[in-house]
């Protein structure tokens, strides 16, 4: 694991699937969900899709190709390329595993960078090719909930900087239906956690208003100010009964139950021109 550190903020990074794994503040407090069993992941990257395929598969100029829900990114090593006590870029490219079930050629990179108490993680896309490339991307950061041993997970919320209906749109083995409900327990621009909330897989929230989505304990003396101004929809996920909560900004989401599944017709897909650059970042201010 690569370390960095600063005088508020000590991150911990894996090359495996460029792995955001610790965040530590000088408060005492571990931010992230520390991969135990009930979901062994800390905070995976989602490409080239988020969520689930019709079958596990789409076509591109008429072949079929497979991939499983949220890509193969999380589960390939990137190489760090750039190391400094603040900031590190980790990058992957595509290869022959990659080009059989994704064909296009890619340069994927994942830059963190710490400035005093905030976290930035940018995503950056190389389309390496001649052709236009279609892509999904997103984070799937899990944080601890509660985050100290004298709280409860029902002393935390998440609050938008928003006041605004919080539509989910249902999902069906992983599909996005064609409806949507409120969710439960909103009261204001604020949403009390309960683990009741995942007992039907994800929140997906498309279009949002909000830049923030904070996560706070009762009196709002600790927790995460998450910036996902840059992305267009977001999921709210923990395992069943999991002491843990992610806020995962996506560019892209499940293909809808009744998708024809051509990738250049996806619904929220990415279209990056021939030898084109792509970037969209999030932030996080822990206290």
């Amino acid at each position: 694991m690569l370390r960095l550190q600063n005088q508020y903020l000590s991150i911990g990074i894996k090359p495996m699937g460029a792995e955001l794994c610790s965040v530590r503040h000088t408060n005492g407090i571990e931010y992230m969900w520390q991969a135990e069993a009930a979901w062994p992941k800390h905070s995976p990257v989602l490409f080239p899709i988020v969520g689930t395929l019709v079958n596990n598969t789409y076509y591109y100029q008429q072949q079929a190709y497979h991939l499983p829900r949220h890509g193969f990114a999380r589960e390939m090593r990137f190489m760090p390329t750039l190391l400094s006590e603040t900031e590190a870029l980790f990058t992957l490219c595509s290869n022959a595993n990659t080009l059989a079930v994704y064909p296009f050629h890619f340069r994927l990179h994942l830059h963190y960078h710490l400035h005093h108490d905030t976290l930035t993680c940018t995503y950056m896309v190389e389309n390496t090719t001649d052709t236009e490339m279609y892509f999904s991307i997103g984070g799937h950061p899990a944080f601890a909930v509660p985050l100290l041993s004298t709280e409860q997970y029902s002393d935390y919320q998440l609050r938008f900087s928003e006041t605004e209906p919080l539509l989910r749109w249902k999902l069906n083995n992983g599909l996005l239906r064609n409806d949507t409900e409120p969710v439960t327990g909103q009261v204001g621009n604020s949403l009390p956690l309960q683990p009741s909330l995942f007992y039907e897989d994800a929140i997906v929230l498309k279009y949002l208003q909000s830049d923030i989505v904070s996560l706070l304990n009762t009196d709002a003396s600790h927790g995460i100010d998450f910036r996902i101004k840059e992305f267009p929809h977001l999921g709210i996920w923990g395992a069943k009964d999991a002491p843990f909560v992610c806020i995962e900004p996506w560019c892209g989401h499940a293909d809808p139950v009744n998708h024809a599944q051509d990738i250049t017709q996806k619904p929220g897909i990415e279209k990056l021109e021939a030898n084109g650059f792509w970037q969209r970042g999030w932030t996080a201010r822990f206290f």
